[in-house]
């Protein structure tokens, strides 16, 4: 299959790239307040080419003739300019020499910077895409040392599969760029002081700084009051904040944190982030949709039975019980990762790709969506299970949990979208704890063959008859269609079979994890995979009055036990609406 077009990520020149490599260069690092449609419009015009040359990447980068583009770009450097500078065109060498990005990890001592971000910022360097000047700095409670940081960082790095050529120098670069500051939450002083040593790196460059709020969300507001007033860059470049959920519980909450935001922040410099859209299979969602006409015409009520989005993790809360009984899972996932996929699946084509364009679309369909009713809810909590010689914990057995705690771990709900392309159309959610395998996908069931001329050959069940559209984003990701077809011989015998794209077996390469695609985003100030305000607040308008009557009324989850299929609930809840959970039965993948 031909490779419609290659390219590098979207990189900066750094380091670790020879000097005769000439790169495709993202003008939003160098440009403040510069909107992406411009900047689409802009890089529309530019043809970028990249081939691989002995495990290098030889990029070329060819103007379009044209006269806007002409007078905009250098034709020696080609440097991306904005048409709002009023300096006017700046040469490659000095938007290079000129800027910097340092990105403070705040909290950088717990799990999710150990695990997550200082892997992906490493990932990030190593493929080029980080600028040539660029610090990282960790600041947390906890007392450490620069060395004692890059001892805690290297243990969590690793190289791509099928990139492990100079794997330990490249970490070596990268760790003299990770420093360490000790300092309080909510002390202007110790942001002041971190200041200090962010422009020591700085070296007089224009500073651009994004801080990683890798912190509980009680502690939000005070870091972001000292990041903005304390630490923010002063000399004409751009700050923003990464924010991680929750954000909030309920309707209430969560317009009392934006509101505290923006009192130090604008909704620009706001990141909020939601790792889910970051996902190699989310993320080609509205490729999938977009740019093959055989679905589109599909993607309605008119052939679509059902859609079905389903989380499962196969272990408990582990270490997170104290933090996951204040939330459960609908806040935990529903609330946000999925119905963020739902957004994304269910919206009308944007005007472009521009990041407004796209979130006005996933805004309109979460307020298009029916008030969440008690009945299509079915909460469940898992119990312990006792499976050969191993005893699996319940819920409640985790010592940060209550006793008589009714949080569920398990929840499925049925949504509707009350607009013209959906309006019937069952949309199911189902999460999951402790449950018998890990996954998340997205199934698509079509209608029944009106007519169907083979009904007899599949029996009185016409629902092994359907057509499935799969869409596997993890773990193993593949996209596969369910088919109808005749199995080879003298009789009329059927088979259903899979047309099956799998990752791992059509792409060498490996699949980068999506912090290190939303954190690039930020660096480059790409909005598109990040949360707008309105989109939050539809988001809980539709869920907090379901939330609120679940836990006035104390209602108590079915139990399930440790490693099982979930509530025998959650499937009447399906049948209700003549739908089977897909997930049940065995996908052949041949």
């Amino acid at each position: 299959m031909a490779t419609l077009y290659s390219t590098h990520c979207r990189s900066f020149p750094s380091s670790s790239m020879s000097s005769n490599q000439s790169v495709s260069f993202p003008n939003r690092f160098f440009v403040n307040n510069v909107s992406f449609k411009s900047q689409t419009h802009l890089l529309q015009q530019i043809s970028v080419h990249t081939q691989q040359q002995d495990g290098a990447i030889a990029s070329s980068v060819i103007p379009v003739e044209s006269n806007n583009i002409g007078k905009r770009l250098s034709p020696e450097l080609l440097s991306v300019t904005s048409s709002t500078e009023s300096q006017g065109e700046a040469s490659f060498e000095k938007d290079v020499n000129g800027c910097t990005v340092s990105i403070t990890v705040v909290g950088a001592s717990g799990d999710l910077a150990k695990k997550k971000i200082f892997p992906a910022l490493f990932a990030l360097y190593y493929e080029g895409c980080l600028p040539e000047h660029f610090t990282i700095c960790g600041y947390a409670r906890s007392k450490m040392t620069d060395a004692e940081l890059r001892n805690m960082v290297s243990k969590t790095l690793t190289c791509r599969i099928d990139k492990k050529e100079n794997c330990s120098e490249k970490m070596d670069q990268f760790l003299k760029r990770c420093f360490y500051h000790s300092g309080q939450y909510d002390s202007p002083e110790n942001f002041a002081a971190l200041d200090k040593k962010l422009k020591e790196h700085e070296d007089g460059r224009t500073s651009n700084r994004l801080f990683y709020l890798s912190i509980p969300p009680n502690i939000f507001i005070d870091a972001v009051k000292c990041a903005s007033l304390s630490a923010s860059s002063g000399n004409g470049g751009w700050t923003r904040v990464i924010v991680e959920k929750p954000f909030g519980r309920d309707s209430e909450s969560s317009a009392a944190l934006t509101r505290s935001f923006k009192q130090y922040l604008t909704e620009d410099q706001i990141f909020r982030i939601d790792h889910y859209l970051g996902k190699e299979l989310v993320e080609n969602l509205s490729v999938l949709r977009f740019s093959n006409l055989i679905f589109e015409p599909l993607w309605s009520r008119q052939y679509i039975r059902n859609v079905q989005l389903i989380f499962s993790e196969d272990f408990g809360t582990e270490g997170r019980g104290g933090y996951f009984d204040n939330y459960g899972i609908i806040r935990d996932i529903m609330q946000n990762h999925l119905l963020q996929i739902l957004a994304l699946f269910a919206m009308e084509t944007p005007v472009s790709l521009d990041a407004e364009d796209i979130r006005n679309e996933k805004v309109k369909v979460l307020r298009s969506m029916r008030p969440i009713k008690l009945e299509d809810v079915v909460l469940g909590q898992y119990k312990n299970h006792t499976r050969g010689d191993v005893v699996y914990p319940a819920y409640v057995d985790d010592k940060t949990v209550p006793k008589d705690s009714l949080t569920p771990t398990f929840a499925a709900a049925a949504l509707f979208i009350d607009n013209a392309r959906w309006d019937g159309v069952p949309f199911l959610m189902k999460a999951g704890k402790a449950l018998h395998n890990k996954r998340a996908e997205i199934r698509v069931q079509f209608r029944h063959v009106p007519g169907n001329l083979y009904k007899r050959n599949f029996g009185a069940d016409l629902d092994q008859a359907t057509n499935e559209l799969v869409i596997r984003v993890q773990p193993d990701e593949a996209i596969y269609l369910k088919i109808n077809n005749k199995v080879p011989g003298l009789g009329m015998k059927l088979d259903r079979s899979n047309l099956n794209l799998h990752y791992a077996a059509r792409y060498s390469k490996e699949i980068p994890d999506a912090y290190e695609r939303l954190l690039l985003d930020a660096i480059e100030g790409e909005r598109r995979l990040f949360i707008r305000s309105d989109e939050l607040d539809a988001a809980w308008s539709l869920f907090t009055p379901v939330l609120n009557e679940i836990e006035e009324k104390k209602i108590t989850p079915e139990y399930y036990p440790y490693g099982s299929r979930g509530p025998v609930c959650a499937h009447y809840l399906a049948a209700r609406y003549n739908v089977r959970w897909g997930d049940l039965g065995l996908d052949v993948e041949q």
